[in-house]
């Protein structure tokens, strides 16, 4: 599985590879790609580690925190939040992030919902669980993934500086706890989902608060 996964990131994860949660994970995953003929598996097994393969450790300035993919195969890609190019309307939690954009730095409306852009940026979009049963929520919680990206975000936060962490909804805050905030800035809200974008995700501000952190600090600002 992790030979789709970049150089840099094999690395520094390399040790987190030879352990037994993870030797499990991947052979849960082998089979349900390669083996199992009465489902299909989301994202595509080369998508898997695209959050990774499109932002370097070395380029990475801002991580957003998702749950698990899109159970859609027509939306998901290997990216939080993000849809392929070609899916309108967008999912309603990242119509609600660009709207706040929207609001907040006076961005229009993305033609498209595909946050490529925003990880060729040093945007890492990480879901917390990073393979998903199409059409079922949830069903690879407690396969190992967890453990694999909370060691993640320990990473890097020990070996970056200066990373603004999106936490966005109550799962997302729990990954606070793993990031050194004498080194780090974490902005936390409500999830964008309409359900509680409602009670501080609209007006939060984040992404004029990242970039001007980053500047002060001497990295360049998104281009959101």
């Amino acid at each position: 599985m992790i030979e789709n996964l970049n150089s840099d990131w094999q690395f520094v994860l390399n040790q987190e590879f030879e352990k037994d949660y993870f030797i499990k994970l991947s052979t849960q995953i082998e089979n349900c790609y390669f083996v199992k003929k009465d489902s299909s598996y989301l994202p595509a097994y080369n998508e898997i580690f695209n959050a990774f393969n499109f932002c370097s450790l070395n380029k990475l300035k801002v991580v957003i925190i998702g749950q698990d993919p899109y159970p859609n195969k027509s939306h998901v890609h290997g990216l939080c939040f993000s849809v392929k190019p070609d899916v309108k309307p967008f999912p309603k939690s990242l119509n609600n992030i660009f709207k706040e954009i929207k609001s907040d730095l006076n961005i229009d409306l993305p033609e498209n919902g595909n946050l490529q852009r925003w990880a060729k940026q040093g945007v890492f979009l990480l879901n917390t669980i990073l393979t998903i049963e199409e059409g079922k929520t949830n069903s690879h919680k407690n396969m190992g993934w967890e453990t694999f990206t909370d060691e993640v975000i320990k990473v890097v936060s020990k070996e970056k500086e200066n990373v603004v962490f999106l936490l966005w909804g109550s799962q997302a805050h729990k990954k606070e706890s793993l990031v050194d905030l004498e080194k780090h800035l974490v902005l936390k809200s409500v999830h964008p989902s309409p359900l509680s974008a409602y009670r501080g995700f609209t007006g939060c501000k984040h992404f004029s608060k990242t970039n001007m952190y980053l500047v002060e600090n001497n990295l360049p600002h998104i281009e959101w």
